[in-house]
């Protein structure tokens, strides 16, 4: 873990942890270095039993297969008990609940992981904080949010392809709203005019 939280940026290692979590109805153990070798998706959300985050949530585990088929997990977190989660899952959507669940939810509940990752508020819960990390354990990409307002998945998604495929083309760089099939730019002063000129 660095030592310095606040200094947590893109191209670090992202901070280890160990925790339990809520997984096909069972408490499980989940490190983050158990994961390297995948990318993950980490997301922090504020707590259970409310009302954005059931939408996110859901949103992760409806298209969890699209994520696992690019060899990417799904990690959430909240500072939560894993017997809140346990009971949040085992309540129904339609009566407030999230349901089954494809992905873990990780229990922070003495707030280590938030406060590693610098997403913690001053009234103890983590705002809407995700972190795209790479095989190799690095942080890829960050974003943080409020707490009134989601993440698109859809977006997560997109910014995972262009980080597999700048990773798996180091020659090259995804332009604004880049998605697979597009051209790509050449980072150099006379080629990158190639990608101007095809427009």
């Amino acid at each position: 873990m660095i030592s310095d939280i606040d200094c947590l940026k893109v191209g670090q290692s992202a901070p280890n942890f160990s925790a339990t979590a809520v997984y096909d109805q069972e408490f499980i153990p989940v490190k983050l270095t158990e994961y390297l070798g995948k990318y993950v998706i980490l997301f922090f959300y504020p707590l259970d039993f409310t009302f954005v985050c059931p939408t996110e949530i859901i949103a992760f585990s409806d298209q969890y297969e699209r994520f696992s088929s690019v060899n990417t997990e799904i990690l959430g977190i909240s500072v939560d008990s894993e017997y809140s989660h346990l009971a949040w899952i085992q309540t129904d959507r339609s009566s407030g609940g999230i349901g089954e669940l494809k992905y873990p939810l990780v229990s922070d509940l003495k707030k280590t992981i938030s406060k590693a990752y610098n997403v913690l508020n001053s009234d103890g819960v983590a705002l809407r904080g995700l972190f795209i990390i790479d095989k190799e354990g690095i942080i890829q990409h960050s974003t943080i949010n409020n707490l009134a307002f989601g993440r698109s998945v859809d977006e997560t998604y997109r910014i995972l392809q262009a980080i597999q495929y700048v990773q798996a083309n180091p020659d090259e760089v995804c332009p604004a709203d880049w998605q697979p099939g597009e051209k790509t730019m050449i980072p150099d002063p006379v080629k990158s005019k190639e990608y101007f000129t095809a427009i």
